[in-house]
């Protein structure tokens, strides 16, 4: 397997339009082979404070550029990460882990993004609204915010950051940035393309650090106006404290604990292709992941053997040899936490099926590799099927009846993503208004959110923000209401209707 050249080996912070060092860095590292790929800035508040300077200075002369030449930058953005995507696919699997097609997807979930608000810059809606006094004209508009913060996760590096940072830019504000120290390289990357697509210098502002240093340098700085995070639920927690504390805006993508129903009625090769693909692809390391199957009990069995068939064709090693379909956990940390919930699954009496160790043969040398991993017969009060394991961990809860499946899939303190695998139309629209979550697939997996829909959850998955989709404006923007009286005398609304 040939590797692409990042063409440094120490990532720089970019501050201003320039390209800043730190005194400090930190080894980046392959999951997959344990080799060093680059070294990563840790900064300090010094930097946070320089990052938000530029970008208070920047924004101001940013929102008045009328939002279609704002645009512009972004599709200029859109077509550079096109003719770069197989560049940043492999860097991005380096730095992650995930295979290569999967890197791919993500990848271009970042052109799209790019080219979808885009288009938002040509709408940006406000509403026209009837007034209710004479000679008066009432409209309301979106006005940004001014600096916004964004702290992103390890697991989807390009992604994600694009479904903050461009809303955020076409509606008129500046962005500081802080990636995940774990996979600082995509971040490096868009830089780079932003300065090459002709952002104006502080509107994107790159801050390589540690969460509680150059986040928390973020999160208390009072002229950072809104905090959009991803990440666990402890840190999010903290963060909703302190910017309620401020005042201060905070949109929260959480954690998940995502359930596939498979009704007595249900597609099984079907569903086992969309269990397979939603639980161990990326490694089971996807806040959508399917982490509990909900099987009714009639077919319960089938299910397991035909899991268990399919489960043993999964080829598992470096993302970038494209015969591999799943990679590495991101780091030993990680690696630790799984075999500590394939002990507490089976302390809890659910019975192991496949898997349930690292892999740890010569050919596994260097990385963090785990078997995919099935239970079967847990029930929903388990901890395996109540908490996040964040990894390539299945497990099979048997009920009898679709109110049954809901009321299992609901009970957990996540609310992010459901899957119903039935036939029958019926089912589909139940399962649709009553599974509590915030996206629902039919007879597919958990995962797969497409760029212009809503991506966020209910419960302890988030406070009720959204990314992606035209929703995604609401965090970067106020509403402002303005009147316009042409009648040349006082009027008072409410008092003056006849």
């Amino acid at each position: 397997m040939e590797t692409i050249s990042l063409g440094t080996d120490k990532l720089t912070n970019f501050i201003d339009g320039e390209w800043q060092e730190a005194n400090e860095t930190a080894a980046v590292v392959n999951p997959a082979t344990g080799e060093e790929i680059v070294q990563v800035p840790l900064s300090d508040e010094g930097a946070v404070e320089r990052a938000v300077k530029a970008a208070k200075k920047a924004q101001k002369e940013w929102a008045l550029v009328p939002a279609p030449q704002r645009a512009e930058v972004l599709y200029q953005v859109g077509y550079l990460m096109k003719q770069r995507k197989e560049r940043l696919s492999q860097l991005l699997t380096m730095e992650n882990g995930k295979v290569l097609e999967e890197a791919r997807g993500e990848v271009q979930e970042g052109i799209d993004m790019a080219f979808y608000m885009a288009g938002e810059g040509r709408r940006l809606f406000g509403h026209t609204t009837p007034a209710e006094l004479k000679d008066k004209f009432a409209m309301s508009q979106r006005a940004p915010v001014g600096v916004v913060g964004i702290i992103t996760p390890w697991n989807f590096p390009i992604a994600i950051a694009t479904w903050k940072s461009f809303p955020a830019i076409v509606a008129g504000n500046a962005v500081i940035w802080k990636p995940a120290t774990e996979t600082p390289v995509m971040a490096y990357e868009l830089a780079k393309i932003f300065e090459e697509a002709g952002l104006p210098k502080g509107i994107i502002n790159v801050v390589f650090g540690s969460g509680s240093v150059v986040g928390d340098a973020m999160v208390h700085h009072p002229d950072i106006r809104v905090i959009s995070f991803t990440g666990s639920n402890e840190t999010g927690r903290n963060i909703a404290g302190e910017c309620g504390r401020q005042l201060k805006k905070v949109s929260l993508e959480m954690g998940g604990k995502n359930a596939v129903i498979v009704m007595d009625d249900a597609d099984l090769d079907l569903a086992v292709d969309g269990i397979l693909w939603s639980a161990f692809g990326t490694s089971g390391q996807r806040c959508t992941a399917c982490s509990r199957v909900i099987v009714h009990e009639k077919v319960k069995t089938d299910l397991e053997e035909r899991l268990l068939a399919k489960m043993k064709d999964l080829t598992i090693g470096n993302g970038l040899d494209e015969k591999n379909k799943v990679g590495p956990i991101i780091n030993k940390a990680g690696l630790d936490k799984i075999k500590q919930y394939i002990e507490i699954g089976k302390n809890e009496g659910a019975k192991l099926l496949a898997g349930g160790s690292p892999l740890e043969d010569e050919a596994y040398r260097g990385g963090h590799y785990f078997a995919p991993t099935l239970f079967t017969d847990a029930t929903a009060d388990m901890r395996i099927s109540r908490e996040e394991i964040f990894g390539p961990v299945v497990s099979l809860i048997p009920v009898n009846s679709l109110e049954e499946a809901i009321e299992a899939n609901n009970q957990v303190e996540y609310g992010l993503s459901s899957s119903i695998f039935t036939r029958d139309v019926n089912r589909v629209f139940q399962a649709q208004r009553d599974l509590d979550t915030g996206i629902v697939y039919v007879n597919a997996g958990t995962t797969g959110a497409e760029i212009h829909l809503p991506f966020g959850g209910t419960k302890g998955t988030g406070n009720g923000h959204r990314d992606s989709g035209v929703q995604a404006l609401d965090v970067f923007t106020e509403w402002k209401a303005v009147y316009v009286d042409y009648s040349g005398k006082l009027q008072r609304a409410q008092i003056d209707v006849d």
